[in-house]
């Protein structure tokens, strides 16, 4: 049986399993972190692009996120030394900034979790490196689609197995594979909490929405099977099959009539082309 509880002062900040239900100054909080994450994907945009390293993207969030008052929360979160993640083509998630450049034809997701008073604000993005395929740019678009179809889901009432088929019916209807490996997740003041928000599932299953709830949505969407495996470095995350793999990822809160969407981006750059 599922257990909820109001966030109070004294509420553990730690990952108990129960989902924390949030008041007024939590989603204010969120706001912060969120548009936070936002501007520093915007900021990336004209960064993006052939001859590039991931290294310099990274310096270029960790920079964003010191000067807008928060901290990176993947630098030094168990062990990991950069500021966030960048999966590129057949990178599912999870992947390491390096000295390796972008070139003509990549698709790039970068996810940045910038806090803010405390706050996560987790979020990422698809960018389109140069001149890319049709086949990867449908991709990067269904992805971005299903996100958006599962966030028409989440509301007060429904239950997460609605926000999961709504990915899975239409990336599974362009004959996509959405990843089981990998999920959404609560957050908050927690950078990974309860709930867990899988990609797959059947309506009307799985905790009930309900308001001041905060998570992530987050599916990860393959061109070809959904299978994945874990390199050797126990980060990086790639496709079995070495097909492409697209990712879009929001930060959410339940309000009392629908959701408020914490990572839009300010600039209207919530989707390529940029």
């Amino acid at each position: 049986m599922t257990e909820y509880v109001a966030v109070t002062g004294e509420t553990p900040l730690v990952r108990t399993g129960a989902i924390k239900l949030h008041g007024p100054e939590g989603f204010e909080g969120m706001r912060r972190a969120g548009r936070l994450a936002a501007e520093i994907l915007d900021a990336l945009v004209p960064h993006v692009r052939p001859g590039v390293s991931t290294a310099e993207l990274d310096d270029i969030v960790r920079q964003m996120s010191f000067a807008g008052g928060g901290v990176p929360a993947t630098l030094g979160y168990r062990g990991y030394t950069h500021s966030c993640c960048i999966s590129i083509n057949h990178v599912v998630c999870h992947g390491i900034p390096s000295e390796r450049t972008l070139k003509d034809g990549d698709i790039v997701n970068i996810d940045v979790t910038p806090m803010v008073d405390g706050w996560h604000g987790d979020t990422s993005r698809m960018f389109l490196v140069g001149d890319v395929p049709l086949k990867a740019r449908r991709l990067v678009d269904v992805t971005y689609e299903s996100l958006m179809l599962g966030i028409e889901q989440a509301r007060p009432g429904n239950h997460l197995g609605d926000i999961s088929h709504a990915i899975q019916r239409h990336a599974e209807a362009h004959r996509f594979g959405v990843v089981r490996d990998f999920c959404g997740h609560g957050l908050g003041q927690v950078f990974h909490d309860a709930p867990e928000v899988v990609h797959v599932g059947r309506p009307g299953t799985g905790p009930e929405l309900r308001p001041g709830m905060f998570f992530t949505i987050e599916p990860m969407i393959n061109i070809g099977r959904p299978d994945v495996k874990l390199l050797d470095d126990g980060w990086t995350a790639v496709t079995r099959d070495r097909s492409l793999s697209a990712q879009f990822e929001h930060s959410i809160g339940i309000t009392e009539d629908g959701c408020e969407i914490f990572t839009k981006s300010p600039k209207g750059l919530d989707r390529p082309p940029y």
